[in-house]
Parts: structure tokens; C-alpha cells; sequence
């Protein structure tokens, strides 16, 4: 994997690589050796859909979650999203995306503390924070390119 474009700062590049590891079927390895099992919707793998519903849940929900922690530890902290796969004049895409969290904090002035403030955080996640929603959200072109002969 390399970086196709000059870098605007330091350790600004992400990357990951994906391989073919059986019949409709791929790993995804991220720079660190983390491995993700991706599949067509045949197997309990992830799709590729369903994962950019968990970025989208994942991101939000780490960065909801890291706000509010500070004035209180959630009794449990649940994110969903959702949208419907659609196919129009502008090819497949997913359309009325939404993402949803379900956060209960314990009683006392902490917890009332992280209540009053979820909002807040949920908010600037949408606004400024969430790289991958703020992504979708602006409209990033994807290039794709075929890698050169390697014989």
C-alpha cells in the first residue's frame, strides 16, 4: 500500500489491504494485523454495506462515547445504523442514512451530567468529529486504478 498523494501532515494516510481467501469471500488487514472477514452476504461475514454501517455506527459511537465518558461511564452505550440499498439513475447507494444511539448513565449528578451533555456529543460527531460520516456526508470522488504488471 502506498500514499498516492502528497501528505497534508503527519499521519494523515489510512489504508488497508483486502485478499481473496476463498469463494466470494476476503480478509481486510489493517496496518496494525487487525483482520476483518468480509463476504457477499452468503456466509455470517460482514458486507461491504453492513461494514460501512459499522464505520458509520463505530466511528460516531468511539467518539460519543469518549465525550460523554468523561462526565460518567454509560450503563450500557448501543449505536445502530441504518439506510436502504437502493438502485436508481445513480447506480446502488444507500439512501436515508441514520444513525441512532441508545445510552443509559447511572443516577447522581455524573450521570445527569453525561445526559445533559449526550446531545452536545452526538451533535459535533455529526458536525465536525466523525471522519467517516463527515466523508459520506461531503461527498469524497473514489478513484480506482488497476495496479501495473508485476511480470
Amino acid at each position: 500500500m502506498t500514499d498516492p498523494l502528497p501528505s497534508p501532515g503527519p499521519d494523515t494516510w489510512r489504508g488497508i489491504d483486502l485478499t481473496r481467501i476463498g469463494e466470494g469471500r476476503y480478509k481486510a488487514t489493517n496496518q496494525r494485523g487487525g483482520i476483518v472477514p468480509i463476504g457477499s452476504g452468503q456466509d455470517p461475514d460482514f458486507t461491504p454495506v453492513e461494514l460501512l454501517l459499522a464505520a458509520l455506527a463505530g466511528c460516531a459511537g468511539v467518539t460519543v462515547d469518549e465525550l460523554t465518558s468523561r462526565r460518567s461511564q454509560p450503563l450500557s452505550f448501543d449505536v445502530t445504523a441504518e439506510g436502504h440499498k437502493v438502485r436508481d439513475d445513480g447506480g446502488s447507494h444507500l439512501v436515508g442514512l441514520k444513525v441512532t444511539f441508545d445510552v443509559t448513565f447511572p443516577e447522581g449528578a455524573d450521570g445527569d451530567k453525561a445526559r445533559v451533555f449526550l446531545p452536545r456529543a452526538v451533535q459535533q460527531t455529526h458536525d465536525r468529529i466523525c471522519t467517516v460520516s463527515r466523508t459520506v456526508t461531503l461527498g469524497e470522488p473514489v478513484d480506482y486504478a488497476i495496479a501495473e504488471d508485476r511480470a
